[in-house]
């Protein structure tokens, strides 16, 4: 059988909305947890005269099983619907699920948020929303949740459905596509199958739903970018480098330049799980032989690209950004930790150029004295030390970045132009 596209899939939405419920219901539905387990589970909740509770005993247990240290890898979970192969990029809380969806490879293709029927969407569902789509997530799935909660209500499912497309027509998400799905992932509603719950919603399961989303863009027209996430020296081979192909194409015998580093090798052979491959496109994670370069002359944090078009180190950069989660204020001279690709780079405010009303798009102060949470901001930075980084519009995936400062995430944005080193 032909090996299935993948998709990188991040569940986010407000703590109490039944996140990490429906994401077991998903596994469940998709026969990603063993069924053993789950039938063990369902024989002791009927013991226990309580049946139509048997998901949350399943849940219940897989914690307990993983508290224990038992092998369900819950943390890093995939699973198969009839035509992809999922990976849920977990989001535990606002701040991890930033970091993870920045630092890794994993970029989000897809986001599924859930919104309780039963209080609507919530501020932190709106900066959700908001990061998603500010760090590119193109597709949104809508969970209208605990939709058994409201008795299924049709009038609940539409409140909370209206107030999440004005919401998302805030922050510029074209509603039009987007799937807004009743469901209850405790009860099992519209997740897999039509529920009988809701005869008045004529739209996609959430499973049927996540098959219409479209596999994002290769970009192999445009030159090779490759992050490089570690540098390996291995003994009769020599310098490898592994990262993941983000655009272009990677081939033997290419000549590369590393930035921004600035050193040129040449590749010999690229790998991936031990198996020699004879090329890398976009989404590839491998390895490759380099001639020409020292283990030391490489590091974790550089740019692979062709000599006749190296990756941009930047003097300064100019980008928008959204102000998260600050304690105080942002001013001229603030210098935190930049994380874009696998690079960690403190930069320095250099301008506040202008803030922008996210209701409208439109300037809403020219050169602000400060930002503050909330504020959408267009910016000038200056990196402390050299760093590779492109526009969001011509590399999407080097082009997006978040700000983190005192141990959690103060910003995130994407860079508009870039003033070459």
């Amino acid at each position: 059988m032909a090996e299935k596209e993948h998709m990188n899939l991040v569940i986010i939405g407000h703590v109490d909305h039944g996140k990490s419920t429906l994401t077991g219901r998903i596994l469940l539905e998709t026969g990603a947890i063993d069924p053993h387990i789950v039938e063990k589970y369902k024989k002791e909740a009927e013991e226990k005269g309580k049946g139509s509770f048997y998901f949350a005993w399943v849940m219940d247990g897989l914690k307990e099983e993983r508290e224990r240290g038992v092998t369900i890898d819950i943390g890093h979970k995939k699973f198969y619907t009839d035509k992809y192969y999922f990976t849920v990029i977990d989001a535990p809380g606002h701040r991890d699920f930033v970091k993870n969806m920045i630092t890794g490879t994993s970029q989000a293709d897809a986001a599924i948020i859930t919104c309780s029927a039963i209080e609507g969407p919530q501020a932190q569902t709106k900066e959700h929303v908001f990061l998603a789509t500010t760090l590119g997530v193109k597709q949104i799935i809508v969970a209208i949740n605990k939709m058994d909660a409201v008795k299924y209500d049709e009038a609940k499912y539409n409140e909370a459905k209206d107030g999440m497309i004005k919401l998302m027509k805030m922050v510029g998400v074209k509603t039009d596509e987007v799937p807004f799905i009743p469901t209850s992932a405790y009860m099992g509603d519209n997740i897999k199958v039509s529920s009988a719950n809701t005869p008045w919603y004529k739209g996609p399961t959430l499973i049927a739903a996540l098959d219409a989303l479209k596999v994002p863009e290769k970009h192999t027209e445009k030159p090779l970018r490759m992050p490089i996430q570690d540098v390996y020296t291995i003994t009769g081979i020599g310098t490898v480098p592994v990262g993941r192909v983000e655009t272009g194409i990677l081939k033997p015998n290419m000549k590369v330049m590393f930035e921004p580093s600035h050193v040129q090798g040449e590749v010999k052979s690229i790998e991936m799980h031990h198996e020699q491959l004879p090329q890398a496109v976009p989404g590839d994670n491998v390895g490759f032989n380099v001639r020409g370069v020292a283990k030391n002359d490489v590091k974790r944090g550089d740019v692979a690209g062709p000599i006749d078009n190296p990756p941009s180190v930047a003097k300064t950069f100019t980008a928008q950004i959204v102000v998260l989660n600050h304690p105080s204020v942002i001013t001229v001279g603030y210098t935190p930790v930049f994380h874009c690709h696998t690079t960690q780079t403190a930069c320095r405010f250099v301008e506040l150029v202008k803030s922008i009303d996210p209701k409208t798009g439109q300037t809403k102060a020219d050169h602000p004295d400060f930002l503050k949470t909330g504020d959408i901001a267009v910016v000038k930075l200056e990196p402390t030390k050299p760093m590779v980084i492109e526009t969001a519009k011509e590399f999407p995936p080097l082009g997006r970045f978040a700000i983190r400062d005192m141990g959690q995430t103060v910003a995130a944005g994407m860079c508009i132009s870039v003033e070459k080193a």
